[in-house]
């Protein structure tokens, strides 16, 4: 799974679909299965992203499988840079000039039941694609909404856009949203973005983003830069309006707390890999990956009799363009041992759908005093023998 970018290609050119640029396919990729599996809305499978750099090509997403099913949401979490939002952008291919999906395909079950690979579609098909399948609320509200548009504008000319001109039923379609949404449809319907604040920018996003009824929903940080107040709005109108029009969510944060109330499955991403994936409760009270452990040690707890210390994760997320051999996180990890640094670990079943990247998940807890020392280089600890016959060969 993550042996390199080889395999079929895609060419980084350009095409403007609906006013955005995307990643334009050169050629088909390996012909989509007829259907996914039951109750299956989208498939990732073993997806790389990669931006041309002047200091060669930096892996943004290696190897990427993810599943998401009918009616669940998914919380995509990790440090900034790692990867969260580039595999967001590549979905909806619109990412910039100097990237490509150089591996891996992505299929899509549409609402009347076809099977899409979303890197083999032409500009017709991700045109339609795009809005009335799967809609993005894009982080920071101020830049993704048009400042010479009236928000009215906004839904009209996406409306348009597919198709729709009936402008009196799409005005009538978005003060409903605007109203689903706690706003004050007929003020901010005729308000241009500046005259709103960023907490209204980012539900006009989100109700925007609703128009065409489209069956998943990415949410790239859609509480960034909001005041707590705003931030427990805005989380309550996501959680509103997922109950009333049930549809499918892949939100992108740093924000463990909003992953723990939004999500039915969490995915730890860490250097552009998906190194664990499980439901809420599991990835929570019994996470084994050491980077996820690292990251709630990180975040201050709302219970217990007593205060425990925070502890951070020593070192920094490794340079994309000279990634460490092996484990990508062996260089930050208090278990690292000598098969870290060799070997690149696959996601391991641990069990009911929880999987982890690490050699010795059965060993990591959330114990503070493992973390209290940082970890110098592999290369300089006394490592631990480990017998490479006695790590399981996990598949995904």
């Amino acid at each position: 799974m993550r042996d390199g970018c080889r395999g079929v290609e895609v060419s980084g050119c350009q095409e403007v679909g609906d006013g955005v640029m995307g990643l334009q396919s050169s050629s088909r990729l390996s012909p989509p299965a007829s259907v996914l599996p039951d109750g299956v809305v989208l498939s990732i499978e073993d997806l790389w992203v990669e931006f041309q750099t002047p200091a060669g090509p930096m892996q943004a997403v290696r190897g990427a499988t993810l599943e998401i099913r009918d009616g669940e949401a998914i919380a995509l979490i990790g440090e900034s840079g790692s990867g969260k939002t580039t595999l967001g952008l590549a979905l909806l291919r619109l990412l910039t000039r100097t990237a490509r999906v150089s591996r891996g395909r992505a299929l899509f079950r549409t609402g009347d039941g076809r099977t899409l690979d979303l890197f083999a579609l032409d500009s017709g098909d991700l045109r339609r694609f795009r809005w009335q399948e799967c809609s993005m609320v894009f982080q920071a509200a101020q830049n993704s909404l048009n400042p010479v548009l009236k928000v009215g504008d906004h839904f009209i000319e996406t409306a348009r856009a597919h198709g729709r001109k009936n402008d009196r039923q799409t005005s009538e379609r978005a003060l409903e949203l605007l109203r689903m949404v706690q706003l004050d449809p007929e003020r901010v319907y005729s308000s241009y973005p500046h005259q709103l604040s960023g907490g209204m920018r980012q539900r006009v996003s989100i109700a925007l983003s609703l128009l065409l009824e489209p069956q998943l929903i990415i949410l790239d940080e859609p509480t960034t830069a909001l005041d707590i107040l705003t931030q427990r709005a805005i989380i309550d109108v996501i959680r509103s309006l997922r109950q009333r029009l049930q549809f499918t969510m892949l939100f992108i944060s740093h924000d463990l707390s909003l992953a723990a109330e939004l999500a039915d499955r969490v995915a730890t991403m860490y250097a552009g890999e998906l190194v664990e994936i499980g439901n809420v409760r599991d990835v929570f009270y019994n996470a084994r990956h050491p980077y996820t452990v690292g990251l709630l040690n990180a975040v201050p707890p709302i219970a217990g009799e007593e205060f425990t210390p925070l502890t951070a994760i020593p070192g920094s997320p490794p340079n994309l363009l000279l990634m460490p051999t092996g484990c990508s996180f062996h260089p930050r990890c208090p278990y690292a041992t000598e098969v870290c640094a060799r070997q690149d670990p696959p996601l391991f079943p641990i069990s009911n759908g929880h999987l982890a990247a690490c050699f010795h998940r059965d060993r990591v807890s959330r114990r503070q005093d493992v973390w209290e020392e940082t970890p110098v280089p592999t290369s300089e600890i006394e490592l631990e023998p480990v017998a490479v016959s006695s790590v399981s060969s996990g598949e995904v």
